[in-house]
């Protein structure tokens, strides 16, 4: 019996979740109510409300619906042979970008949440699980090459490549070229770059620069 009712809350979870999702991309996330969704779900408004107390509650068990079902895909990128860490990253934010391409309006509409006050930022407090089992794939990313990164930068690497992954993600969801092609130029012009200065930073004719770029990191990282 247990186990049934069990069965039965996930399944209604899963519809309102579902439900909710197709409302947004049909009609935009500010315009859908808790009301409609529950409406369309055939659920009741208090049941509705019992498994998200709100749209923002929806949307956050989007990002980790989506973030368990990218996780296989990503450890299969991950265990690819690229030939170097610019392929790696490619072939990483490529796969999320595919992923994410059938919610792009989703996104767009949420994209203006970037308040780190705000639930639905991807800096928020809310989201800060998500945000750090993203970063995790960077520092796999690098850590495939068994390079060794100067020892106060190295840290710092993993977020740095995630905040670069959102600059693209920002413009792709914006992007109107077909098939969103200067999104993926973008990615393949700018990717050398981000790949050779991380490389360089282990040179000792860096280490000044790469002094000021870690007392930056740590004035947006560390503690007030």
């Amino acid at each position: 019996m247990t186990t049934t009712k069990t069965q039965k809350s996930e399944e209604t979870r899963a519809l309102i979740l579902s439900t909710a999702l197709a409302l947004f991309r049909e009609q935009g996330f500010d315009k859908t109510t808790m009301r409609e969704i529950a409406a369309e779900a055939g659920v009741a408004l208090g049941a509705t409300y019992y498994y998200f107390a709100s749209k923002d509650a929806l949307v956050l068990a989007f990002y980790a619906q989506s973030q368990a079902d990218l996780e296989p895909r990503l450890n299969e990128v991950l265990a690819q042979k690229h030939k170097n860490l610019q392929a790696r990253l490619h072939a990483l934010i490529t796969a999320k970008l595919d992923y994410f391409r059938p919610n792009r309006s989703l996104l767009s509409a949420l994209a203006a949440h970037t308040n780190p006050g705000h639930s639905l930022s991807p800096f928020s407090e809310d989201s800060r699980q998500i945000r750090e089992r993203d970063i995790l794939s960077f520092q796999q990313a690098l850590d495939a090459d068994k390079i060794k990164y100067p020892t106060d930068l190295a840290p710092h690497l993993p977020a740095v490549l995630w905040i670069y992954q959102m600059g693209i993600i920002l413009y792709w969801v914006y992007d109107q070229s077909p098939a969103q092609r200067r999104t993926h130029k973008l990615l393949e012009k700018s990717l050398p770059l981000v790949t050779r200065l991380i490389q360089l930073s282990s040179l000792p004719l860096m280490r000044p620069l790469r002094k000021l770029a870690v007392e930056l990191l740590e004035t947006i990282y560390g503690p007030e």
